[in-house]
């Protein structure tokens, strides 16, 4: 592709790949779901089209607005989407872009090399699922508009002025009837992804601007972000709360076989391995060809360094693959130019030919490092071995928690009161904090369905335990045992085996209040180390118990916040008496299936991952051992907030 076939991106580059009825009737097959996740998607769909203009080299300026009517405007400072002509259409071509589906210049290879966004959907499906969309394009020093209402362009395309920018502004709002949840966008999840983007994408200017909230200066809530060091800042940031044991992150970026690979990685004196993969900026949480090279890389170069420093030697065992991954955190980030993802999700990376790619990029990369920084290397081979020790006694460990057979109740714990239904997909599991509150709990259920697990106390912080303490730990062998999974395999030690999951809802129930909100998270942290398996397939759960009991004679009513408690007690209008809730015991079992159990009336929130890395900083930064940053963290997002430091 030459210079002026990359400069002439003009109406002859888009190319409408299929018409687009389906869109609305079925929302989730292009952009996942309806609810608060796919809300945010239709953002990053936007900003795919902006990130691609700057992954050409025409763009490095992106700003994204919250409107106050929760419409949501992205600009950039790219080439502008053609509006000439679609000679095959008959329409402009930013018409074409806008109302079919698959259009655009990402299809055309000499437009863009590789390009983001969930299959091609783009702008079209979002303008599909918008009550209203303007669109606006600076281009060739002239400005032209397009409005759309439900997806179809209310005028053709007109000039309105001129210009000496370029560029592309679209604002949509979404269609409350199709988002029946809500439309209102979240700052910091927008935040998180644009962030991401930043570190993956370094040299851009990104901004999010929130013109529904102002500071106390009164401005509007507003961050930039930029990156100059891409991958080696993101890891910075990710583990800003951990201890690295070598003197800086190890980093390389490069092409192997035309793929471009940037990988950044450190070791910390955790004993969590935090792998992060992405392709054309996309978050492939399942991992796929792109990390088995990364893995392949790593295991083949460090075992080599490791045997001829004849630091293995008085070892008694094999060193596995897992070993040299404790501690570590890395990011991987490819560009392919015709990415093949298994599934719709674009989560697990296809093509063969990138395993050797990067197993080769990485390789160079440690190569180098370890012979330029012996101390470092030393350190890393030193944290490998106490890693295998600890492996083999986790193995003995773990396989403790698989030998829980018939001698102790069918391999169940003696404290799980189980269900009486079979099927998996129907039953429910209660993780109840304390013996009180789980007799409460085994009271008001339904026994046809719903099993009741009463956990001892605060089960173990696994951010900081070994991973053979974390198996010898009672709780934790029961969750695992009441559960019906198993765990680890000989390629990964901490490998989840779902098929005999034995329910489908997982449910954590605590107090509502800071020591109930602390065993959740621990709770919460175990199953993002050692089960994400389980968070990722959407069957984990939080219990939302009432905090207040407000009764006026035979009148009474449940509230979840002061704000509900203030509004019920003003609407009985004097002579109330309000009991607050200090724990799961202290209501009767009927309350307690009133409230927070019968799945009429009860409220779940379903615990789901929307970006890892963030997920990974805010555990790691909780449940670490850095206080300060956690005390900030708490201060800014704690509805009640005893803070002990």
């Amino acid at each position: 592709m030459n210079e002026e076939q990359k400069k002439n991106y003009s109406a002859d580059s888009i190319q409408a790949l299929e018409g687009m009825e389906h869109v609305r009737m079925r929302p989730s097959m292009y952009i996942g779901d309806v609810g608060v996740r796919g809300l945010h998607h239709l953002v990053y769909e936007v900003v795919d089209n902006s990130i691609d203009e700057a992954m050409a080299g025409y763009c490095d300026r992106i700003d994204v607005t919250i409107n106050e009517n929760n419409s949501v405007t992205v600009s950039d400072n790219g080439r502008g989407i053609p509006v000439d002509l679609h000679k095959k259409e008959g329409v402009s071509a930013l018409e074409v872009v806008m109302t079919k589906i698959g259009a655009g210049g990402k299809f055309d290879k000499d437009s863009y090399k590789v390009s983001g966004g969930l299959h091609g959907v783009g702008v079209s499906c979002v303008n599909a699922l918008s009550s209203h969309l303007h669109a606006k394009v600076y281009r060739n020093n002239q400005i032209w508009e397009q409005e759309y209402e439900i997806g179809k362009a209310k005028y053709p395309v007109k000039q309105t002025g001129e210009t000496e920018l370029s560029g592309t502004e679209v604002t949509f709002l979404p269609d409350p009837s199709i988002f029946k949840g809500g439309t209102e966008y979240n700052y910091d999840t927008l935040a998180n992804r644009l962030r991401e983007l930043a570190f993956l994408n370094k040299g851009i200017n990104i901004s999010l601007t929130d013109k529904r909230n102002k500071d106390e200066e009164g401005n509007f809530i507003s961050e930039q972000f930029h990156s100059e060091e891409g991958l080696k800042e993101f890891i910075r940031f990710l583990d800003e709360t951990r201890e690295p044991i070598i003197g800086g992150v190890i980093s390389m970026e490069g092409e192997k076989n035309d793929i471009p690979v940037e990988v950044a990685m450190i070791y910390n004196n955790t004993y969590a391995e935090n792998l992060h993969s992405y392709v054309n900026n996309i978050n492939t949480h399942e991992g796929g060809t792109h990390l088995s090279g990364f893995r392949r890389g790593l295991t083949s170069t460090l075992k080599k360094y490791a045997d001829a420093s004849g630091m293995l030697d008085k070892l008694k065992f094999e060193i596995s693959g897992d070993d040299f991954r404790e501690g570590l955190t890395a990011i991987v980030s490819v560009k392919v130019a015709e990415p093949q993802f298994e599934g719709q999700t674009k989560t697990k990376l296809g093509n063969r030919e990138v395993t050797s790619a990067v197993s080769q990029a990485v390789s160079e990369m440690l190569e180098n490092y370890l012979e330029e920084n012996p101390n470092d290397a030393k350190t890393i081979v030193q944290k490998v071995i106490l890693a295998a020790q600890a492996r083999h006694a986790a193995k003995k460990a773990r396989e403790m928690v698989q030998r829980k057979t018939v001698m102790s109740g069918g391999g169940l714990p003696g404290k799980l009161s189980d269900c009486s239904e079979q099927d998996p997909a129907i039953c429910e599991v209660f993780l109840v904090e304390g013996d009180s509150a789980g007799g409460t709990a085994k009271q008001g259920r339904d026994r046809n369905f719903q099993a009741i697990l009463p956990l001892r106390g605060k089960i173990l912080n696994v951010e900081k335990a070994m991973q053979h303490r974390v198996f010898e730990n009672e709780e934790i062998r029961n969750i695992y045992t009441a559960l019906g999974v198993t765990v680890g395999t000989e390629e990964d030690s901490k490998a989840l085996n779902l098929s005999k999951l034995r329910y489908h809802k997982v449910v954590i129930m605590c107090d509502a209040d800071v020591d109930g909100s602390h065993i959740a998270t621990l709770i919460l942290t175990f199953f993002f180390r050692y089960m994400r398996e389980l968070i990722e397939a959407g069957y984990i759960y939080i219990a939302t118990p009432p905090l207040y009991l407000i009764k006026k004679g035979a009148r009474k009513r449940y509230a979840w916040s002061d704000a509900e408690r203030d509004e019920i007690a003003a609407e009985y209008a004097g002579g109330v008496t309000v009991q607050r809730y200090k724990g799961l015991g202290e209501m009767n079992a009927e309350q307690l299936w009133d409230t927070t159990m019968n799945p009429e009336y009860r409220t779940l929130r379903q615990v789901t991952i929307d970006n890892a890395g963030e997920a990974d900083r805010v555990f790691s930064m909780l449940m670490g051992d850095e206080v300060p940053p956690r005390r900030e963290f708490i201060e800014k997002n704690a509805k009640y907030a005893n803070i002990d430091a």
